[in-house]
């Protein structure tokens, strides 16, 4: 299904109705193990849930069609994706580049984590591409990307960056959580793997975790493959049910996210209580440019430092009504939340502390006017 359009493809790949009943939607296959014709003889490949779930093979091959990608794999978080990555593309004294505003559970895992296991990191502007070869060492295995970042909304070239990084001998990782298929794919700009927490845009409900991993390279994805089997941290059949559901609607619900956070920017930007408004769609921003050439749209994602420091911040996010205080993102309701306190507490004290004057919205669906009144009456 690869030649059809984005739209077609959420519905349709990975999805063909069920050979035996006509089902439109693919089936839940709960069962943990399956039956075998004779020893090694595996009906449609499945021998155990750990391995293969025709649930999971269907949000899969789905994610790999939207990813422009050959092979995806589906896992039970977005750090469980992270974490098998790394343990199958770097080696105990390899290096790792990071966003100089990375997710704080991506900088968790690497710097708390895998750094007892040999693995050693920088953190670099990486819109700064002369620190970025700068900071590339002999042993850099990866260079991890995301574009926009978590929560500063930092704009990378990724066609740039695959160059630098292929020229030393590294992969490019692209984390495109906050862009999400729609509006963004990597692999097709010179990444060599995709990293989403499905749980966000992909899912869209917050009724869900997951994670996955998008490739194109063979030999990468059997690696890859041998460590999701091998560490068990994959997508249950139920999880990956809910999450294709979700991706019926994603490009419909990107569109609405995008109209939301476009209208709501717009208004705020001379509201007096705002210092400054970190969009990528606004033509200010550093990475504005960048942004407009490599994604669809700018995302439904917006920061906002605000006069009056940490004190403001907490007060403005405690008054509103229809943003959810609350965690994560990318779910059809708008949320509202403090960086530095809530998702990024894990970087303070690092490079990558937050500003705490920060405020992250992840705009939602609902009516842009409910949703505008709702963060002027905070705002005053």
């Amino acid at each position: 299904m690869s030649a059809h359009s984005f739209e077609t493809l959420a519905i349709h790949a990975g999805q063909e109705p069920d050979p035996t009943t006509g089902a439109v939607v693919p089936p839940l296959h709960l069962s943990s193990t399956f039956k075998q014709d004779g020893v090694g003889g595996l009906r449609g490949g499945y021998e155990y849930a750990r391995s293969g779930n025709p649930t999971r093979t269907a949000l899969e091959e789905c994610l790999a069609a939207l990813e422009g990608g050959s092979r995806a794999f589906a896992f039970a978080s977005g750090l469980a994706a992270e974490d098998t990555l790394l343990r199958s593309v770097a080696r105990p004294g390899a290096h790792v580049l990071l966003p100089g505003d990375a997710y704080g559970g991506s900088y968790r895992l690497i710097a708390g984590v895998l750094s007892n296991w040999g693995i050693t990191h920088t953190s670099v502007d990486l819109a700064d591409l002369d620190a970025v070869r700068a900071a590339i060492r002999p042993e850099t295995a990866v260079v991890w990307c995301e574009t926009p970042t978590n929560p500063l909304l930092g704009i990378a070239d990724i066609a740039a960056l695959a160059g630098i990084a292929h020229d030393a001998g590294a992969l490019l990782v692209v984390d495109n959580t906050f862009a999400s298929p729609y509006l963004q794919q990597p692999l097709t700009l010179g990444a060599d793997v995709v990293v989403h927490s499905t749980t966000k845009y992909v899912g869209g409900h917050s009724d869900v975790v997951g994670g996955a991993l998008v490739v194109n390279d063979q030999t990468l994805a059997e690696k890859i493959g041998y460590h999701q089997n091998a560490v068990g941290a994959v997508a249950g059949p139920f999880d990956s049910w809910l999450t294709l559901r979700g991706i019926k609607t994603l490009a419909v619900r990107m569109e609405r996210h995008c109209d939301n956070a476009e209208r709501i920017v717009e208004v705020l930007s001379s509201n007096p209580a705002i210092e400054k408004i970190l969009y990528p769609g606004l033509p200010d921003h550093p990475g504005h440019e960048v942004a407009a050439k490599q994604m669809r749209r700018f995302g439904g994602m917006v920061g906002i430092h605000l006069r009056g420091g940490i004190d403001t911040a907490l007060a403005v996010v405690a008054k509103t009504k229809i943003f959810t205080l609350a965690e994560s993102l990318g779910g059809v309701e708008s949320l509202i939340e403090h960086p530095g306190k809530m998702t990024h507490q894990s970087v303070a004290g690092s490079p990558l502390e937050v500003p705490d004057d920060l405020v992250r919205l992840s705009v939602g669906i609902e009516n842009v006017d409910d949703l505008i009144g709702d963060l002027l009456q905070a705002l005053e």
